[in-house]
């Protein structure tokens, strides 16, 4: 028995044929001329009946001023409720309580599935691009819910309850979209793990949420390679006792290891009925919970709850990307990171959005594997990293242009801030000069984009390789060394929220204080964001970096992302990372780690160029006083570069990965947390290039 739900309404009654009553706002406004280069096409949804006709400055200010109207009318309207929320929120930063529709319960998946299923059973929820180009799979509303359905009646079967724990380690695929919300639907809480972690950190992340069950698959396909995740698994789960069953997929038809705990779950889902009941949960029980690794220590479970979450994920979805009903969206990003939790999975299917599901690699079979998909599937948003995007800069524009773009409306850029190179050969090269790029800031704790260019009025310019202007509801602040509120244009401070906001995570799973000493202690009654940031004089929002990346030479604050940034406009430079070392006289300076393209001029005229131009575009005081080219950068399987490597190779920190520091995927060490690391054999190649700079170091000063 199904119950009947409307977008805005209360549980009635339940039938065996429910109606839904789709509440979708419409509207586009028109900009009032052609967008120029840089310029934002912009679109002012409906966000809801109370809403309606509000303009984009008024919907800031009553975001700002009356968020219990601006939040509550959207929430009651957008989600099926069982039982309408009695207050809006409860929130005091000044404790690091944040709570939001008080009172109501709901079922994500509901919101995600069912109310599509409803109205347009055969609209097509996700596009998998597999791993080989042309062989894509197309998943309707209807047969993902049934998907779903089965999977969470499985899951019930084996024992798994309201508030239990499940761990999802599967490469991007609908069956693991259909595994979070499956969880969803019975209130089972899900950690998606990356499915290419190593055993170790899998198994401290499944033993830190104490899971129940581990779902997985045989293998995972990507770039023409058959990966073994099985194998994974099983070693994990031997120092795991709260793991129960591990359910198993097959992606290929290599058999898997057996293990007494394995549930082939094909079979599984197939003994299960294709109607399984939602459970009703409160706004504030938790959905899921996701993994980020910190400095020192073990990586921190960031939970996310219900309402609040899946609300703003879709508000952002909607109005950072201008999505319309209709649209194919594509996020490139694993849905075992944020962005794939929040773009690919919640926030466009609560919007009934067809999202694609990215299986393999920017240049698998070769560098126009984006545009190709984009041209076959017709994506409409394409929101990818700069890490990619520099990767394919380096590789001649007939790849872009070979293939038919004019189905992309928007471009967008996630995970760090864009350099200027890569903004601008997105723009120019992939979208013509047409497409607006919207430069996305926001964090796993934040939930969705906190700052964007869009929503904006029409018209509106966007500054490129900028974050710029603030959603609604969210209130940045800049805070100075000793918390002061620093005002007015050109400024530069601790990016801080003042104000809560539904996305923002909720806890740390099993450690509270470390929630409130990481976000609320450091400037309290704000959030701290660790990033820095620059007003300008316009009042858009720069991302400097994070706040321990900032070096301060002989007094002069300066966040190594800009350092980056002027590094990176040399055409021999398709890649930077900057870090501040000790100076007995200065404090700290800048330390350069280069990658090089392979070209006809010198390694010292090419060092020679990038001095001159960090002091013409900065100042002569932030050139690196250390240049080190290396081969690879070390990077996270999401693409993010790690940094804090860096810093400890270069101030003598580090030893080779298994030769004292800390092994490959294992604990804190010397290096820290190396779990995230994609190849930990980059680290052993760039101590080896340290170690080499440094002595010629040593013999140019006895020389001189």
């Amino acid at each position: 028995m199904a119950a009947v739900l409307r977008r805005g309404s209360v549980l009635r009654l339940r039938l065996p044929a429910p109606v839904w009553l789709p509440l979708r706002s419409g509207g586009r406004a028109i900009c009032s001329s052609a967008p120029r280069h840089g310029d934002s096409e912009c679109f002012t949804p409906t966000l809801s009946a109370r809403l309606a006709g509000l303009s984009y400055p008024e919907l800031q200010q009553m975001s700002r001023e009356d968020p219990d109207t601006f939040w509550g009318s959207i929430a009651q309207e957008r989600l099926s409720w069982t039982k309408p929320f009695e207050r809006v929120q409860d929130c005091d930063l000044d404790k690091g309580q944040v709570r939001w529709f008080l009172g109501g319960r709901l079922n994500v998946s509901v919101n995600c599935l069912d109310v599509h299923a409803q109205t347009h059973p055969e609209r097509v929820a996700l596009i998998w691009e597999r791993d080989e180009p042309g062989t894509e799979v197309k998943v309707t509303y209807r047969e993902l819910l049934e998907s779903t359905c089965r999977l969470a009646n499985a899951l019930r079967s084996h024992g798994v309850l309201k508030g239990d724990r499940v761990a999802i380690y599967m490469p991007v695929s609908p069956l693991a979209v259909a595994a979070m919300l499956a969880c969803a639907r019975i209130g089972a809480v899900h950690t998606v793990v990356f499915a290419g972690f190593s055993s170790e950190a899998l198994a401290g992340r499944i033993q830190d949420a104490q899971c129940k069950v581990v779902v997985t698959c045989n293998q995972a396909v990507r770039g023409g390679r058959a990966i073994d995740l099985k194998t994974t698994v099983d070693a994990a789960v031997r120092t795991c006792p709260s793991v129960k069953h591990v359910f198993v997929a097959q992606r290929t038809s290599s058999p898997a290891p057996k293990g007494d705990l394995d549930v082939p779950l094909e079979e599984a889902m197939g003994r299960e009925s294709a109607d399984c009941p939602p459970e009703p949960m409160d706004s504030e029980d938790p959905l899921f919970m996701l993994y980020t690794s910190g400095s020192t220590g073990k990586p921190k479970g960031i939970v996310h709850t219900q309402a609040g979450y899946l609300l703003y994920a879709a508000l952002t979805h909607q109005c950072v990307f201008g999505y319309r009903p209709g649209d194919v969206f594509g996020c490139m990003a694993d849905i075992g990171w944020i962005t794939g939790h929040s773009y690919v999975v919640y926030g466009p299917l609560c919007n009934g959005a067809t999202s694609v599901l990215f299986e393999s690699t920017p240049t698998y079979p070769d560098p126009g594997r984006y545009w190709e998909m984009v041209e076959r599937l017709g994506i409409n948003q394409f929101y990818g990293a700069p890490t990619a995007l520099r990767l394919l800069l380096k590789y001649d524009e007939s790849w872009v242009t070979r293939y038919d773009r004019s189905s992309l409306r928007t471009l967008g850029s996630v995970g760090e801030p864009i350099n200027h190179e890569a903004w601008e050969w997105f723009h120019r090269v992939v979208g013509d000069g047409r497409c607006p790029l919207v430069d996305t800031w926001w964090q796993t704790e934040t939930g969705g984009v906190c700052i964007a260019p869009h929503p904006a009025e029409d018209g509106a310019p966007i500054v490129p390789a900028m974050a710029m202007r603030p959603f609604y509801g969210v209130e940045p602040v800049l805070l100075g060394d000793k918390g002061e509120c620093l005002q007015g244009p050109g400024v530069r401070g601790a990016l801080c929220i003042k104000k809560a906001w539904p996305g923002l995570a909720r806890t740390i799973y099993g450690d509270h204080q470390r929630y409130l000493d990481a976000y609320f202690k450091p400037y309290p009654g704000h959030y701290f964001t660790g990033d820095g940031a620059w007003r300008s004089e316009d009042g858009f929002y720069q991302i400097t970096g994070r706040t321990d990346d900032v070096i301060n030479i002989s007094g002069h604050r300066l966040g190594t992302a800009e350092i980056e940034d002027a590094l990176d406009e040399h055409p021999a430079v398709p890649e930077a990372a900057v870090i501040g070392v000790p100076h007995i006289i200065k404090g700290e300076v800048p330390f350069a780690f280069l990658v090089l393209k392979d070209g006809e001029q010198t390694q010292e005229v090419i060092l020679k160029e990038l001095r001159l131009l960090v002091a013409t575009k900065i100042a002569k005081y932030a050139i690196p006083d250390h240049f080190l080219v290396v081969k690879r950068l070390p990077k996270t399987r999401s693409g993010k570069i790690m940094r804090r490597i860096l810093r400890t190779v270069a101030v003598g920190g580090a030893t080779e990965p298994g030769g004292g520091a800390t092994e490959p995927g294992g604990q804190a060490g010397a290096l820290g947390d190396t779990s995230t690391l994609d190849d930990p054999s980059v680290v052993t190649e760039i101590i080896a290039a340290h170690a080499r700079y440094m002595e010629e170091q040593k013999k140019k000063k006895k020389s001189s």
